[in-house]
């Protein structure tokens, strides 16, 4: 393995670079606009097309042996470099075959087509972060065509109730080393710029996915990259992070048919949808000005800064790729039963696990059965999304069990697993900072806890209580019944009606607003019955059933509704 100086540079000459932002017009940065009032006008429509470049997280690199993790050595430039991944003379690419996999996987989850024989080109072009002066990819034959996305309202909140987003092509290429820029005093005192060149990037794997361009209005764009986002980290492929580079977006986009406009320099998700809106407010002010016909001639790209959208090059100064087939490598074959293998493998589907777990018998609200499926990035968490689905599926299925075995005659509340597990148990993880993996509270202690809120064996308050207690101990067999004697946390069956008389009349005599307890007896704030039922909660620690505290609180009032 070939290890670099932390950093190789290239000199850019301040003039250069000065000469590159001069060629920025003014028209380039016309337009302000406050986003909070942005709106699309019928009369001007927007078409868009994505570009999403998702870095593989296989263990090594594309064409070489090098370690694959440019995230993790950003601090460490040129530290997973091979002779390849610099470009060294008489070095030849070998295929890495776990990304034909995590293609395979990804083309299968998209609907995709794919080729059974694909072939690798060469990108001409010469640029610092480069070595190679091409870059490896699939232009001619690429790996997989013509898949798609479906949008729906009721999962992905669009305005339709589908929306189809069909996918070109999918095709595997390599990433290209990272440019760092910085200035620094020379020995003459004069200020250079430079470029320094770090190739831990270099030849990490890449899928790149065209779409068609179907994105009519933002929140379609916005649920397509969550979505996508989404799947890449459920088939656990990719990190999918926007910030880190994992994934990156560019976005063609075009009002009313003119040639379109390619938008650079998206870091994440809010730079998306503000230079979409900020292009689109450009090309309709340009419209309405009269100004088509010169302003949006022709093809341009433009780059996002953060305020604006900035010319980086038009139709003229498109660079001419000369893409050549790659005579190092052969054509990729791919066996007529692969997908059969393949979907012995590929796990069920995010909209799969929202659609079950929004039907019988789990009956999840949307937002609940988001928490169970949308993966995160994976990064300091205390515990993945699959692990808290296995969780809830295995607590879910012991609780039904239990009760269904014990001819239970009260009917079987299925919310309860939801609520205890989406809330108290994940608060309680985040609040101790145990990572679900670690935790000895099992699913089937969680079950049989369940049973006990079920069947008024233990009260809600009570409860918490105790669940806390036994994470914060993290417990391995819990033995309920002796915890529940030992802190006095059985709910009161019988109790003096005397007492419970006292200590309602307490209550309200601490109650200070008398226009509330008004209110209450005359009917006019039925709800004012509840803060006294829960003043009874609190002092009886959830013991008292909140019904005795009702029909007592209604007997001293004498409260007839």
């Amino acid at each position: 393995m070939l290890r670099f100086q932390r950093f190789y540079a290239s000199g850019w000459s301040k003039t250069a670079i000065s000469a590159k932002t001069s060629a920025n017009t003014y028209n380039d940065l016309i337009v302000t606009k406050s986003h909070n009032k942005f709106k699309l006008f019928p009369k001007y429509k927007l078409k868009c097309g994505l570009e999403i470049h998702t870095q593989l997280n296989t263990d090594k690199k594309l064409f070489s042996l090098s370690t694959n993790d440019p995230f993790q050595s950003i601090n460490k430039p040129n530290n997973h470099v091979s002779y390849f991944d610099s470009a060294l003379p008489g070095t030849q690419p070998v295929l890495n075959t776990q990304v034909i996999l995590y293609a395979l996987k990804l083309a299968y989850a998209l609907k995709s087509d794919i080729n059974h024989e694909s072939t690798f080109d060469r990108k001409h072009y010469f640029y610092g972060d480069q070595p190679l002066g091409y870059q490896i990819t699939q232009h001619y034959s690429p790996f997989a065509k013509n898949g798609c996305m479906v949008l729906r309202r009721t999962i992905d909140g669009i305005n339709e109730e589908e929306h189809k987003i069909n996918i070109i092509q999918l095709q595997i290429e390599q990433d290209t080393g990272k440019s760092n820029y910085l200035e620094q005093q020379s020995y003459n005192d004069d200020i250079q710029s430079l470029s320094l060149i770090d190739l831990n990037r270099s030849n990490v794997p890449l899928i790149e996915m065209v779409t068609a361009p179907e994105f009519t209005d933002l929140k379609q764009i916005r649920s397509f990259i969550k979505k996508y986002q989404n799947l890449i980290r459920h088939l656990k492929i990719s990190t999918g992070d926007l910030e880190t580079g994992a994934m990156r977006v560019d976005v063609n986009i075009s009002i009313n048919n003119y040639p379109r406009i390619e938008l650079k320099n998206l870091p994440n998700t809010s730079s998306i949808i503000n230079a979409i809106q900020y292009e689109y407010s450009r090309q309709v002010n340009i419209i309405e000005n009269g100004d088509a016909f010169t302003e949006l001639a022709s093809s341009e790209t433009r780059g996002w800064n953060g305020m604006q959208t900035v010319k980086l090059r038009s139709k003229e100064t498109i660079i001419d790729y000369r893409y050549l087939p790659d005579s190092e490598l052969p054509v990729l074959r791919l066996d007529p039963l692969i997908m059969d293998d393949l979907s012995k493998i590929i796990p069920e589907l995010p909209d799969e696990i929202l659609e079950k777990l929004m039907n019988e018998p789990y009956n999840l609200a949307l937002k609940d059965a988001k928490i169970l499926t949308t993966n995160s990035n994976g990064h300091d968490e205390m515990y993945t999304h699959e692990q808290l689905l296995t969780y809830y599926l295995a607590t879910f299925d012991k609780y039904r069990e239990m009760l269904l075995q014990k001819n239970n005659k009260k009917k079987v509340d299925y919310k309860l697993p939801t609520n205890w597990i989406l809330h108290d148990f994940l608060g309680n993880l985040n609040k101790l900072q145990l990572k679900l993996e670690d935790c000895n509270f099992t699913s089937t202690k969680f079950a049989e806890f369940l049973t006990l809120i079920h069947n008024e064996s233990l009260s809600k308050k009570s409860g918490k209580l105790l669940l806390f207690y036994c994470m914060e101990n993290n417990l391995k067999d819990p033995n309920f019944q002796k915890l529940i004697k030992d802190f006095d946390l059985s709910p009161i069956s019988e109790i003096d009606e005397a007492e419970l008389d006292s200590l309602c009349k307490t209550i309200l005599s601490e109650v200070d607003d008398a226009e509330l307890v008004k209110n209450i007896v005359s009917g006019k704030r039925k709800n004012g019955l509840k803060f006294l039922v829960g003043q009874g909660m609190r002092l009886s620690q959830g013991r008292i059933k909140p019904q005795l505290f009702e029909n007592t609180f209604k007997r001293i009032l004498n409260v007839k509704w």
